[in-house]
């Protein structure tokens, strides 16, 4: 695996810590589906949470099998060439979290802290936080800058 110097792992952090929605790619009935969700990077990276409805087709995927995949993207921002732009796909696995307790309280602040307005969901019986550790990740820091990164060298970057 190559090595990331300090402005890669720079980008890196910036993008996930920034960006707040990616692509959640699950496998549906034996075939690849993906769908837009908002995501809660924590401190060191070694882990993601999404707040996911039951009755959506992702979290029914996660359901009957936690594989994962969630790609995120730096905003287009209509540059020439758009592969240019930074990305991060993350693979791990999904895993349902309980809704009470200290640490549902923890990560319930954190959550409306970065999306105020998902509020709502808290009254909602079929919302629930999941949460994905990282497995590994490929991260592309521009046409030709490719780093394939273990969970470890993902955590790093977080400092």
């Amino acid at each position: 695996m190559a090595l990331m110097d300090a402005d890669a792992s720079a980008l890196l952090a910036r993008l996930i810590r920034d960006v707040r929605v990616a692509a959640l790619g699950t496998v549906r009935q034996g075939a690849p589906m993906v769908s837009m969700v908002a995501f809660l990077p924590e401190a060191d990276f070694g882990a993601v949470s999404l707040r996911v409805s039951r009755l959506a087709w992702h979290t029914q995927d996660m359901l009957a099998d936690p594989r994962v995949s969630l790609a995120i993207v730096e905003g287009d921002d209509g540059r020439a060439d758009p592969q240019t732009l930074a990305r991060v796909t993350l693979r791990g696995e999904a895993l349902a979290l309980a809704g009470e307790g200290e640490p549902f309280e923890r990560l319930k602040a954190a959550w409306l802290g970065r999306f105020p307005a998902s509020a709502v969901t808290f009254a909602l019986a079929d919302f629930s936080f999941w949460r994905i550790v990282p497995r590994d990740a490929r991260f592309v820091a521009g046409l030709g800058r490719t780093f394939n990164l273990s969970a470890e060298a993902l955590r790093r970057a977080a400092i």
